[in-house]
């Protein structure tokens, strides 16, 4: 018999994507095997990590301040947007050497789990790059840099569809990464070999 508490424990181990029954137990019992001020400080991390990070107005990336470091960068390209769904697919790309901005959507179109377009970022997306299209001299480019599934395949033709609506052909060039990404894959765990050279062998959509 598992004391409530630790069960509680356990309970909340679970919640965690990627975590199992077993993981789950083996992590709780691990916690109260920490000594009591690393224990401490990884619960103070926990709710500072919560407390003192802020999504970005303009990109939608978690980061400390905002505007966030990548949208304040003056080195990097204004012209040049990458839609990733995630954050941890912001930080592949970085790894692959993608110098442009970014926009996150925090997920993609899964209606199966009840995920719609109006629950993403994409609003806020098609604002922006008409804003950018009315102001730079260059025609932005927008690289759909999402998982190659279903899922991704499907919001990165609703994305093109919607911005075809709104925008001219000539007022953005939007590009999905090459075929270096298995199918079923996410651009999270890809290697910066494959991911780069995805980048580099994008092509145009519609």
């Amino acid at each position: 018999m598992i004391p409530r508490p630790i069960q509680r424990l356990i309970d909340d181990f679970q919640r965690l994507p990627g975590i199992g029954p077993k993981s789950a137990q083996r992590l709780a019992f691990y916690t109260l095997r920490m000594p009591a001020t690393e224990l401490e400080r990884f619960a103070s991390d926990l709710t500072k990590a919560k407390s003192d990070v802020t999504m970005c107005s303009i990109c939608k990336n978690i980061d400390e301040s905002n505007p966030c470091s990548l949208c304040t960068d003056a080195t990097r390209q204004n012209s040049v947007i990458a839609v990733v769904s995630t954050p941890l697919d912001l930080v592949a790309m970085e790894r692959a050497g993608f110098r442009g901005k970014y926009h996150v959507l925090h997920g993609i179109i899964d209606p199966l789990n009840g995920v719609g377009p109006e629950e993403l970022y994409i609003d806020d997306l098609v604002m922006r790059l008409g804003e950018l299209a009315g102001a730079s001299a260059a025609v932005p480019e927008l690289v759909l840099a999402l998982a190659a599934s279903l899922e991704g395949e499907s919001t990165a033709l609703y994305i093109s569809r919607l911005l075809r609506t709104k925008l001219a052909a000539d007022k953005v060039t939007i590009t999905r990464l090459a075929r270096g990404l298995p199918v079923g894959g996410d651009v999270e765990y890809a290697d910066e070999v494959t991911l780069a050279r995805a980048l580099e062998g994008r092509v145009a959509v519609l």
